[in-house]
């Protein structure tokens, strides 16, 4: 009988029914691609730094998790005192600077000689390695999301390099010159934001970090083998923030739109709601039937949220190739607690409001 009722309420106003399905369709979609878009980026650019292949990094004081965030206050002189430890193999220093040039990318400066012993080297699908001040290595996704091609001339930073060479993705940066080149064209001559460390053996590392804190103190010293647990959003300022008041935003969006479709329901059966009660419903019987008919509103909007979203993720890596959205099936499943949570607390006014209507005012309603 309920879910007979329910059914045709639903279908009585089929465009009210529509809006309100896409509204929490689209409060799951921002939920699970605002979610996605950061965790993808943070757990892509993790795998990146960790493929370098490092033992461990060295940072300047108080340097950020994240690589792009961390300046070039260290003198690039300290490789020095690195290479005479103990257990060092090899030291690869790194300058570190952002380009907006066909999108936001991060450009490692590298030394090629050192960063092939720490790395093992780039692997090459077409072109060369740097071999002079104004080459650049690109890698595959960013090159296919840009147009470079091998030979042609690339402008960053307001000068002109030339594409030596397109290597694989998952060496740390998707762009790399030399870093002699980028420390002028910074201003950071003699610098460096971020020193790698290979090691004889990979069980050196405590032992090797324990005696680089004595050397240096106040510096940031990360293991890259658990590089992919330190990459989450409270470790950015400001990205946690962000992806709450958005999911925030997506709740506002649902609950509003549901509280004014089931008020406006509630208000168009006052006399429904008059016959139902005169003939013994009871006030939780009218709260139940009102709040069921939310829950199937929320469930129809939350698989065509699911469906919006991979839809949307399509799109965006269509137009943006180098970008990684990552949709979890624990961040669905909270999507859709997030989606029901809001409508059923958009629809929990209008359904106390009607369980309270007196029969008699009800049926005289017009």
């Amino acid at each position: 009988m309920i879910g007979h009722m329910i059914a045709r309420n639903l279908l009585y106003r089929p465009l009210r029914t529509m809006i309100s399905v896409l509204a929490v369709a689209v409060e799951v979609t921002l939920v699970i691609i605002i979610v996605g878009l950061t965790s993808g980026l943070l757990r892509e650019t993790a795998k990146r730094i960790e493929g370098i292949g490092a033992d461990i990094m060295l940072q300047p004081p108080s340097a950020s998790v994240f690589l792009a965030f961390s300046g070039a206050p260290m003198p690039i002189k300290i490789r020095e005192r690195l290479e005479e430890m103990k257990y060092v193999e090899a030291v690869a220093p790194a300058l570190l600077q952002f380009s907006a040039t066909g999108g936001l990318d991060v450009i490692y400066g590298i030394e090629p000689e050192s960063f092939r012993e720490v790395s093992g080297g780039f692997v090459f699908r077409e072109g060369r390695d740097i071999e002079g001040p104004d080459d650049l290595l690109i890698d595959d996704w960013a090159a296919r999301a840009k147009g470079a091609k091998v030979g042609q001339k690339f402008k960053l930073l307001d000068h002109e390099f030339n594409v030596a060479g397109i290597v694989e993705h998952g060496k740390g940066a998707r762009l790399f010159v030399p870093i002699r080149t980028l420390q002028e064209l910074s201003g950071s001559r003699d610098k460096a934001s971020v020193f790698f460390l290979k090691l004889t053996r990979p069980e050196h590392t405590p032992a090797v970090m324990e005696e680089m804190r004595k050397l240096f103190p106040r510096y940031e010293i990360r293991p890259l083998k658990d590089f992919l647990s330190l990459m989450t959003s409270s470790k950015l300022p400001g990205l946690d923030i962000f992806i709450r008041s958005m999911i925030a935003l997506a709740v506002a969006i649902g609950f509003l739109v549901i509280f004014l479709s089931m008020y406006t329901s509630v208000v168009e059966r006052t006399r429904q709601i008059g016959v139902l009660k005169s003939l013994g419903a009871s006030s939780g019987y009218i709260v139940k039937a009102l709040l069921s008919e939310t829950a199937l509103i929320c469930a129809i909007g939350i698989l065509a949220g699911l469906g919006l979203s991979y839809a949307v993720r399509a799109a965006f890596l269509t137009l943006f190739p180098t970008l990684s959205i990552l949709i979890t099936p624990g961040w669905v499943a909270k999507a859709g607690l997030i989606a029901i949570a809001g409508g059923l607390l958009g629809a929990a006014y209008p359904a106390w409001m009607a369980s309270r209507k007196d029969p008699i005012e009800a049926l005289s309603f017009e």
